[in-house]
């Protein structure tokens, strides 16, 4: 006769191992707690889920910021359980609070199978504390053996659960339940510790798969929220991500898929998907001056230059400058605009355009005439060399907090930085996130690459009126480039510093700028 042992039962560690082979034909693991219809956010302690959550954000089992999934897609969550096997306490309580839920939802089965690699310790950990036979699915099935595709001690009609670590689209559980029906097992059940919400649970019941989960990924946002450890942009930016990325029908019931998809991400919600301090730091400085304007100084003297950062510095961001159109620069020049960006709250970007080799452009930027790491918060780059000119900068700037633009489109007619070299460019960004802030250019929406949204996109040629002039540069709107071009900075330089009075011409383009960016919040 088949025993019924509850999932309450304590585990023993003396039992023989001859009784214990025995008992795996006989014993059925059941619940009798709850019935089967008690919702999941009640399976278990409230402060003990809260507990979890929190030590797996300290431990960086789940991280913030921008990551390149499998599929390719840019998501602001990762989700790396496989880090718990180093801490004992967080294994414990993960494989504690899957077997609560369990209990909670009333599942019954004969043993279980861990989905192989992450979840095998924790399903481990469940056999050991709850007495419950295990079965292990190999990945890779030997040629050679038995050539068993699921190796334990089974009997054909069996009920088994499966155990992983958590669900995006229910696709790895399948290529471990279908294994397991094919040598006689039934699979009712799968339990998860976080279940990302993106269609998962729909496309397991639609094989009669019923989920278990103990944290869905809106609750662990919630508590994260709560207790400081994400702002109120990033959830935001997190549930719009979940709801467009929905792998089938959302039918979980929870709140990711009422999540609205917000135009534009806030400026403060971006500084948390940076790797670079210099991008967090202009994200933070436009977010509280709330300003986006980068004034383009192209005057004919260092002098001039000084003068105009005192008379603009308090509507902009980010000063332009083209130290080598200056003949009366001097070793003053730098401290002096240091001076001013710090009175006046703004960046220093020198306009350099490198485009040499990386040993050549270690000189030009840290050393020569101009000394331009010393002073400029920003320099940019072309990527013509190859990404040996990244290395070359970042072995001079990362060390002084500084960031590196790279010229991924220009606004100047019949340029050739455009498709592919545009992609190229995003390519090695994404290979240089601590050191690479963003791009200089014209339209990143239309962009078929994918990026990251920590990184800055700053926007040249651009005037009030739109048009154009005689030597090809091509001017738009503050309106067209941040509402539908999808840029973040925009840079103007005659129609300020040559405007008959430049401070009240940058503060219309300020204001300009500003309005394009929370019309695109709305």
């Amino acid at each position: 006769r088949r025993m019924r042992c509850a999932t309450h039962a304590s585990p023993s560690f003396t039992t023989s191992a001859r009784s214990t082979r025995a008992r795996v034909s006989r014993t059925r693991i059941v619940a009798h707690s709850s019935s089967l219809n008690r919702p999941r956010a009640m399976a278990v302690n409230e402060e003990k889920i809260d507990a979890l959550i929190l030590r797996l954000h300290e431990i960086e089992a789940v991280k913030f910021g921008e990551f390149k999934l499998k599929s390719g897609i840019m998501s602001p969550i990762y989700i790396d359980l496989r880090v718990i096997v180093s801490y004992p306490d967080v294994l414990a309580s993960v494989a504690g609070c899957m077997w609560d839920v369990l209990k909670a939802n009333g599942a019954e089965f004969d043993n279980m199978c861990g989905v192989p690699y992450t979840a095998l310790p924790i399903a481990t950990c469940m056999s050991l504390n709850n007495d419950c036979p295990m079965l292990m699915r190999r990945k890779e099935v030997k040629d050679y053996g038995t050539k068993k595709a699921i190796e334990g001690a089974f009997t054909a009609g069996q009920t088994c659960l499966v155990v992983e670590d958590l669900v995006t689209s229910g696709a790895s559980v399948m290529e471990t339940v279908e294994p397991l029906n094919q040598v006689g097992l039934k699979v009712k059940d799968v339990v998860v510790l976080i279940d990302r919400e993106q269609g998962g649970e729909a496309r397991l019941a639609s094989n009669d798969l019923r989920l278990h989960a103990v944290l869905p990924l809106s609750r662990v946002l919630k508590t994260l929220e709560k207790e400081g450890k994400m702002s109120a942009d990033l959830v935001q930016s997190v549930k719009a991500f979940i709801a467009a990325n929905q792998t089938g029908p959302n039918a979980s019931g929870n709140e990711m898929g009422a999540a609205e998809t917000p135009k534009r991400l806030a400026y403060a919600a971006r500084a948390e998907l940076t790797a670079n301090q210099c991008a967090k730091d202009l994200w933070n400085l436009m977010e509280t001056k709330k300003t986006n304007l980068c004034v383009a100084a192209d005057v004919d003297t260092a002098a001039e230059l000084i003068e105009l950062a005192d008379k603009l510095g308090p509507e902009i961001c980010i000063l332009k400058t083209h130290c080598d159109l200056y003949p009366d620069f001097d070793d003053t020049f730098g401290s002096k605009l240091l001076e001013l960006a710090a009175k006046h709250k703004f960046m220093i970007f020198e306009d350099r355009k490198f485009a040499d080799i990386g040993n050549t452009v270690v000189g030009q930027y840290g050393s020569g005439v101009h000394k331009i790491a010393d002073w400029s918060h920003i320099t940019n780059a072309h990527i013509v060399p190859g990404s040996g000119i990244i290395d070359g900068l970042k072995s001079v700037g990362l060390a002084k907090g500084r960031g590196l633009l790279l010229l991924a489109e220009m606004s100047s007619k019949g340029t050739m930085a455009n498709g592919a070299y545009t992609e190229a460019a995003v390519k090695m960004a994404a290979e240089h996130p601590d050191f690479v802030m963003g791009f200089i250019s014209t339209r990143p929406s239309a962009w078929k690459a994918e990026w990251s949204k920590g990184l800055v996109q700053m926007t040249p040629g651009v005037q009030l009126g739109g048009g154009g002039d005689a030597m090809g540069q091509q001017y738009n709107t503050p309106e067209r480039v941040i509402g539908e071009c999808g840029s973040d900075v925009i840079i103007v330089g005659r129609g300020i510093y040559r405007a008959a009075d430049p401070a009240a011409a940058a503060a219309e383009y300020r204001k300009a700028g500003w309005d394009a960016y929370t019309a695109a919040l709305a």
